[in-house]
């Protein structure tokens, strides 16, 4: 089997092993076979990475075998700069949640460990797949796994947000799937996701498509106003789940944009290039304003998620290499720093089964050491430099101030909005006096914990020391990106 298809199938099939193993009697086994699975599915992606050919645009690690001989549907896989990074995250972070969810989970461990398994190489999928009916079938089977943990795992109202987090998606996705079939009339019959890029098409036929391609993946980033389903989701999920769907869920939309609605609809997208601009900047300044009046530590996250993917859509539709490898830059960070936000919040939610801010204060007193992590983790939420927070959105300002000097310092504003909710979020939460019994109570973070922090701290660190390694490979694939933007494809 060749590696693609091992980063994508090892998980799933771990998951079902876990299946198999039944009852909550085996729990240690099945969070070992899961800890293994999960280790051996990320050091499979390792090649990848290690093989990848820096300089060239070209897809890489490409398998294809028929499929569908029917409807000329091929199993069709292979990565460029702009996935290979988003699936060694995915490989990474799928470790860290079977980590933390160790000890947490005492109900059902072999199935909520399999979700995962088989979300994470469903979601490799979608970042390898050059069919557009693999894409697609990778695409909405993640909603299943996803669906099922926020069911059964969640808060109170989980079902409600379950269902909200299905329909919404489920919705969008539907125009994509009309523009997938339109694209195989108009290629005579291909679903080749490369041969769409070189396809002519008309003006109004771009515009279609564009907007068929926006209702799906605008409602996975969220984009403003398509966003009101993820603080719901988010305050009723488990501390896994909220880390996975902050991390890699929401980059599936943001990386369809970059495989499907720029290359496909280059004129459109260069026409409405404003229109996705201006709601970038909403996401960027008015999101963050709402997290800033949130009461709920998920629900804050959550809204500070939508106003960092604003930063993502913003350097994407700004049309040059800044912008773009910014975007792709703050795609790897956020999924390393939202995933050790939400999960440091599950330490809390844990411990006193709140999430209310003003259930907490003074928890540095009786938890030193996960005081320290959680605040390098806000810093890096807030863009400190020297952490990948800052990377990314130095990189997007920069790109958008090349573009238009008030829509750069329109997006830089969002770093001070980001600062005063981010802090004043770690000052209610952990400094000053112990203000409770709860808090007095509690025991500082034990070794597994302390492993998570340490490893999401290191990605963190290393990513904002050192970007060289992501923008390597990203730098050609981002310049093909463009030029083939920049030409019309009016026929």
């Amino acid at each position: 089997m060749e590696l693609l298809s091992l980063a994508i199938w090892m998980p799933i099939a771990f998951g079902v092993a876990l299946l198999a193993l039944g009852r909550d009697s085996q729990a240690r086994a099945v969070r070992w076979l899961a800890l293994v699975g999960s280790i051996a599915s990320f050091l499979v992606t390792l090649p990848l990475y290690l093989g990848f050919a820096l300089g060239t645009s070209g897809m890489q690690f490409v398998e294809k075998v028929s499929w569908i001989e029917r409807f000329n549907v091929h199993y069709h896989l292979g990565v460029d700069g702009i996935s290979l990074w988003l699936v060694l995250l995915t490989a990474f972070i799928n470790v860290i949640v079977v980590i933390a969810g160790w000890e947490v989970i005492t109900r059902k461990v072999n199935q909520y460990m399999a979700a995962f398994m088989i979300l994470s190489g469903l979601m490799i999928g979608v970042f390898s797949a050059l069919d557009g009916i693999l894409f697609y079938v990778f695409f909405e089977a993640t909603l299943i796994p996803m669906y099922l943990i926020i069911g059964i795992w969640g808060g109170p109202n989980r079902i409600y947000a379950a269902f909200k987090f299905f329909l919404y998606t489920l919705l969008g996705s539907l125009l994509m799937l009309i523009a997938l079939i339109y694209l195989y009339v108009a290629s005579a019959g291909s679903f080749d996701i490369l041969t769409w890029h070189k396809l002519p098409l008309s003006g109004s036929v771009q515009t279609l498509l564009f907007f068929a391609f926006f209702a799906a993946f605008a409602v996975k980033v969220p984009m403003w106003p398509v966003h009101t389903w993820l603080p719901d989701v988010h305050v009723e999920a488990p501390t896994g789940g909220s880390a996975v769907l902050a991390a890699i869920m929401l980059k599936l939309g943001a990386y369809g944009f970059l495989r499907f609605s720029m290359p496909i609809a280059p004129d459109a997208a260069r026409e409405w290039g404003m229109f996705i601009i201006v709601l970038s900047l909403v996401a960027v300044i008015y999101v963050g304003l709402v997290a800033m009046v949130q009461q709920d530590m998920k629900k804050l996250v959550a809204y500070s998620s939508v106003a960092h993917m604003g930063f993502v859509t913003l350097g994407f539709f700004i049309f040059n290499p800044l912008g773009v490898s910014g975007g792709i830059v703050q795609m790897i960070a956020h999924g390393f720093v939202s995933a050790a936000m939400f999960l440091s919040i599950g330490v809390l939610y844990d411990r006193v089964h709140s999430r209310e801010i003003a259930s907490y204060g003074g928890v540095v007193n009786t938890m030193p050491k996960f005081a320290a992590f959680a605040l390098f983790f806000a810093m890096a939420n807030c863009g400190l430099p020297g952490t990948a927070g800052f990377v990314g959105e130095w990189m997007v300002i920069l790109g958008a101030v090349k573009f238009n000097f008030w829509i750069g310092l329109l997006s830089a504003s969002a770093l001070i909005f980001g600062a005063a909710y981010t802090l004043w979020m770690y000052k209610r939460v952990y400094l000053g006096p112990v203000v409770n019994e709860d808090v007095k109570a509690l025991t500082d973070i034990n070794s597994r914990e302390f492993l998570v922090m340490a490893l999401l701290a290191a990605a963190v660190l290393y990513m904002g020391v050192y970007p060289k390694p992501f923008t390597d490979v990203m730098d050609s694939s981002v310049l093909d990106l463009l030029k083939h933007v920049a030409q019309s494809k009016l026929p």
